[in-house]
């Protein structure tokens, strides 16, 4: 698990869109998506249920929103510390 890989999953979780994440993450969109497929297959298991347009999280993906977020917020904090 890689730190863009949180933050994909994090767009991906406040946007429920793929396409609208990736521009929110300056990624192409089918590089999000192979960001999120690894993810899922390091965690085993989906993170998000996809059903033509319809985007929601999976109880593993609710479980680890907010593990997320904390390690998304210390990153920031660590980084500014650190300037």
């Amino acid at each position: 698990m890689d730190f863009n890989q949180v933050k994909y999953f994090l767009a991906l979780a406040e946007t429920l869109n793929f396409t609208r994440a990736a521009e929110q993450s300056n990624v192409s969109q089918p590089a999000l998506t192979q960001g999120i497929k690894r993810l899922e297959e390091e965690l085993g298991g989906p993170l998000i249920t996809r059903e033509g347009r319809y985007t929601q999280l999976t109880v593993l993906g609710l479980s680890l929103h907010s593990h997320f977020e904390q390690i998304n917020r210390t990153r920031h904090l660590v980084n500014k510390t650190a300037k």
